[in-house]
């Protein structure tokens, strides 16, 4: 029985505050639409500033290193010193960043805007998930789901937008309008977030990594020995590589290689690219929720390994609507992944919600910088068709997955 003291932060963890969610959903929507105009961007780049491959990839790299770096450090940050302004603080960085692209008009200026549009994702990314951690209830798994869809909504929304709207580099002002959205959409949660800081006294007790919210966990972290922590955080970064290293094998180069392949438009790959990014949010939500009942390990299993023979069938495929399937299959498959390595991840290490949250969707966003790079060096010189070649067999990295301490039934008491 929960002492007076524990009362609100009890009621507060056992029930979901569903408005909190959908509000960190949205937000990230709006975040993640802003991201994408990046990749969305790269076939008018390529052409406006006569951009090799490996200079689209290097672009990508500087984004997501910018988001990398940085996330852990605001985690650890906001772990310990919440400031509830953080989001829409992330978001004029953003919104700085989107003006600067929409003007570029030299490969340096273009690197430089998007370390502004990167460093509000570092903003976002651990603060967000914080607040989902703390208003998921038990329901850890749908909580961190129904905030990644937003993303991969967004994701999915914004070469939508750019195939419709974007057909010059100076339309991408125009998502000026929604940053300023997003900045007036995220004030509110912050005042909200203010208030719960004041009804609990002080900054501490609003935060995940208190003692009240670690004391239902202490049992998990005494069950398992520190070595074995590390190695299955380890573990598991190893398959965040394996499966963000072939996801940005499509979501940077797949419009380039419909487009080489099949002959199609610059706007119709960009409808293809939603489709995968659309199956990408669908999975997601699916595997949060899943995770909730089957566990966390049997989605990852199911996640990383289901999309081995997609992705070893597609190099061989000569249709272009085939073509199209499996890469919705794929992206649904090896998305549902995410949240369930999340949450795994914070159930290893409790009470450290956002330095878990900013190390892993900053090393997410680490890998995916290393992969764009190093993918378009690659596609220079020996072709898209050999990228997927040599990519279909990276979710074989999930066997990895055997490996991982068996966990049941962890998130079911919380006191």
């Amino acid at each position: 029985m929960p002492s007076p003291k524990n009362k609100l932060v009890v009621s507060s963890l056992d029930n979901p505050q569903y408005f909190i969610l959908w509000s960190c959903c949205i937000a990230h929507l709006f975040n993640d639409t802003f991201q994408s105009i990046i990749p969305a961007a790269f076939p008018l780049l390529e052409h406006n500033l006569s951009l090799t491959l490996f200079q689209v990839g290097l672009i990508f790299a500087v984004f997501q290193f910018a988001s990398s770096i940085f996330q852990p450090l605001i985690g650890w940050v906001l772990d310990r010193y919440p400031f509830p302004y953080a989001l829409p603080l992330g978001m004029t960085s953003t919104l700085g960043g989107i003006i600067m692209l929409s003007q570029s008009h030299n490969f340096s200026i273009v690197l430089f805007s998007v370390v502004f549009i990167g460093v509000g994702s570092a903003v976002l990314h651990p603060e967000a998930s914080r607040i989902v951690y703390w208003a998921s209830g038990n329901r850890y798994g749908l909580a961190q789901s129904i905030f990644q869809v937003g993303g991969n909504t967004g994701s999915s929304l914004g070469p939508l937008i750019a195939a419709v709207a974007m057909t010059h580099q100076s339309h991408i002002i125009w998502f000026s309008i929604l940053a300023i959205a997003a900045i007036l959409w995220t004030i509110p949660m912050g005042i909200w977030y203010s208030q719960k800081i004041k009804e609990k006294g002080n900054e501490k007790k609003v935060s995940p990594n208190t003692r009240e919210t670690n004391n239902s966990r202490s049992s998990l972290r005494s069950s398992l020995p520190k070595t074995l922590v590390y190695v299955s955080v380890f573990l598991l970064l190893l398959l965040v590589f394996s499966k963000n290293m072939y996801s940005m094998s499509l979501t940077i180069f797949l419009p380039f290689y419909l487009m080489a392949k099949y002959g199609v438009s610059v706007q119709a790959s960009q409808a293809f690219l939603f489709a995968y990014l659309f199956a990408v949010a669908a999975g997601t939500l699916f595997g949060g929720w899943l995770g909730d009942h089957v566990g966390r390990k049997r989605v990852i299993w199911f996640s990383i390994l289901g999309a081995a023979p997609f992705t070893l069938a597609m190099p061989y495929v000569n249709s272009l609507w085939l073509t199209c399937v499996l890469s919705m299959f794929i992206g649904a498959i090896m998305s549902s992944a995410f949240p369930a390595i999340l949450i795994y991840a914070q159930e290893l290490i409790p009470g450290n919600v956002g330095i878990v949250g900013g190390l892993f969707f900053g090393f997410s966003f680490g890998a995916g910088a290393i992969a764009s790079s190093l993918l378009g060096f690659v596609a220079d010189h020996q072709g898209l068709d050999f990228v997927y070649d040599v990519c279909s067999y990276l979710p074989l990295i999930g066997l990895l997955t055997w490996f991982l301490p068996e966990k049941k039934n962890y998130n079911r008491s919380r006191s």
